[in-house]
This record gives structure tokens, sequence and C-alpha cells, in this order.
């Protein structure tokens, strides 16, 4: 059996300072926020290149305490991708706003600025795009069209922890940046955790105070906020792994590039980087419309893959409310049909990577 994801490898590898860490917070007598979060806060900050992080209780509360800084609302519009996770637009919805979807570029799979221009409408408030499998997305043409038309700019880095931007990491560029360090991130907590990273001083302290309750002193509540803090047993997993989170990122890279050579000849369509991005691979993504039988037939000899994502935000009931009738986004509908998520990961031996490449040549 080759799995997708070997987390139990990841902590088998860090056991000791993982421990030692867990009991020094047990040990500590301080269980919510406090020192561990904030030594996390600050290294995590440090390695992102940015001036702030707050860290939360997941992803999705990062996305939907950004946009609730900026003061997004009902009667708002949100631009965001056709072609992610549907936190992204869960959040949207959250704070009672719109999610407006974007077609993808086909080749890298993240939003096309040059589709932002006709979606904005004088209710878009925010442009939030989604940096999709650890590949950044495009940023300067995104940020270019948020100046233009003063809108500001959340960044979903939630599979991109240690990415690349022409030669900056991913943490900074945009107003605020949200991340998740669900377990199976390339930066996993042992449950859910996430953060944001910003260099605005004053949207860092309004998310830190509307994480607690709304509050910045003991029971003076300035704003209506919720419970939403990073929990220092998660914090203390953190410190230990972002100290191999640059080594981990090398080992996918090297497995990505393992599967884009040896892969190159067999039909599949391969992740396409452009020169300027620096992908943290959190997933390696190819596409065949034979997806499902391909998929079945690794299954059959051990071989675990995933799909990212089977069926469109725009496709699930919980957004029919929308009228966004099937073939209304075909590009996000032909990717929900053909993507295949390799086993990747920085536990992922050679041999089981050889073992893949050699049994997807044998099955397409």
């Amino acid at each position: 059996m080759i799995p997708f994801l070997d987390l139990q490898a990841a902590y088998l590898e860090l056991k000791k300072p993982i421990d030692d860490a867990v009991s020094r917070v047990l040990n500590s007598g301080w269980y919510v926020l406090g020192p561990e979060v904030e030594a996390f806060e600050d290294e995590f900050a440090d390695y992102c290149g940015t001036t702030h992080c707050v860290g939360v209780a997941n992803g999705l509360d990062a996305l939907t305490l950004a946009l609730r800084a900026l003061e997004v609302g009902p009667g708002d519009e949100v631009i965001v991708p056709s072609n992610t996770y549907i936190a992204t637009w869960l959040a949207v919805s959250a704070v009672g706003a719109t999610p407006v979807p974007v077609e993808p570029d086909l080749a890298t799979h993240n939003i096309d600025p040059a589709r932002i221009e006709a979606a904005i409408t004088p209710r878009t408030k925010v442009l939030l795009p989604v940096h999709l499998y650890g590949q950044p997305a495009d940023l300067d043409p995104i940020l270019a069209k948020a100046r233009q038309h003063g809108l500001k700019v959340v960044e979903d880095a939630a599979q991109a922890h240690g990415a690349r931007y022409k030669g900056q990491r991913i943490g900074g560029h945009g107003d605020i940046v949200c991340w998740s360090f669900y377990p199976g991130k390339n930066l996993g907590a042992m449950g859910d955790a996430g953060a944001i990273t910003t260099n605005d001083a004053n949207l860092a302290e309004r998310i830190a105070m509307m994480r607690n309750y709304g509050s910045r002193a003991k029971y003076i509540n300035e704003v209506q906020g919720v419970n939403s803090r990073l929990d220092p047993l998660q914090a203390s997993v953190l410190r230990v792994k972002l100290k191999v989170l640059e080594e981990w990122t090398e080992r996918r890279r090297a497995i990505a590039a393992l599967y884009s050579d040896k892969l190159a000849d067999t039909g599949l369509t391969l992740p396409q980087v452009p020169k300027w991005a620096e992908p943290a691979w959190h997933v390696y993504v190819v596409r065949s419309p034979r997806r499902d039988a391909l998929q079945a037939a690794l299954k059959e000899i051990g071989i675990d893959t995933l799909i990212h994502y089977p069926i469109p935000p725009h496709r699930q009931q919980a957004y029919a409310h929308l009228g966004l009738a099937e073939h209304t986004l075909p590009v996000a509908e032909r990717l929900s049909g053909e993507v295949l998520s390799l086993p990747m990961g920085p536990h992922l031996l050679d041999k089981q990577a050889a073992l893949v490449v050699d049994s997807i040549k044998r099955k397409v």
C-alpha cells in the first residue's frame, strides 16, 4: 500500500521534540493563547517575511475573520476562484457577502487574472485568489487590478506554506493572507489550526481582538467577536514542524521533479509551473479524460490517490441558490472531471514514487 500522505511518519520522525513541546505546554499551566501561541506567531511571521501573524482556530476562520476585519458584509461581493475548495466560498457567505466566481487558467488551475475585470461591479469589495495545490497565483496583475478599482486582496494560502512568488515567500503580498494548519497541510498541526499574516498592524490588531470575543482586555468587549483562538498545544507542534518545513518542502519538490520527468511521455496533462513560481507542492495534480478508470486501477494495486476537487463549489447543493447551472463555469467543471492527485509528501520514498510512475505507465 502506498498512502496518499503518511501523517504517522511525520510524527514518528519528530516524535521526541513534539512530545517534549506538548509536555512543555501541559506543564506550563497556560492552555489558552499565551506565550506558546505568541512564539509561534513571531516565528511564522518571520518565516513568511511579514510583520504580523495572528493564530486562529482553523483556516476557514482565518478567511472569515479577514473579511470581517475588512468590513465585508451583506450587499458586498467578493471575487473568488471557481476552482477551489468550498471553504473559500463559505467564508464569503459567512459574512453575508456574495461569492462571484472567476474561471481558472487551464494551465495552472489558479484564478485567471485576465478574467477578473469582467467580474468587478460597484459591489465588489475584495479579490480573493487561492494558491491552489501550493502553486502561487499570479499576484502582480491581481494586486494591480485591486489598486485600480480600490479593492482589497485577501489570499487563501491554505496549501502554500513555503511557496514563493517571484522569489518572495507567500505571506505578505496582499492585505491579508490566510493559512490553514489542518493535519494534511505542508505545515500541519495535530488537529485544526489556522492563522493570518499581514503587514498591516491595524488589521492584525483587529483580528487578534475579534478572535477573542472582541476583547483586548478581559471582560472589555469592543466589537462582537468570536472564539477562534489557536490552541497552545497546536502552536507547540507547529513550532517543531516549522523548523523542518524547508527540508520537507525540498523533498516534495524532488518528488514533483521525478513525477514530471518520468510521466512526460504518458499522455497525462502534467502541472505547468510559470517561471516566476516556486510551488510548495502540497499536491501533485495530473489530468486525464480517463481519470476515474486510472484512479480505480491504481487503487486496485494499492496506490492511494485523491481528487482535488470532484465537485466545484457552484455545483454543490450549498450554492444552488446562486443559480449557477451546469456548464455555467466550464473550465472548473472540466477540471473536476479530469484532475487526479498522486501520492505526495516528505516521507514518500523514492522507490514508492518510482512504483507510482511505473504503475501509471502500465495503466494509461
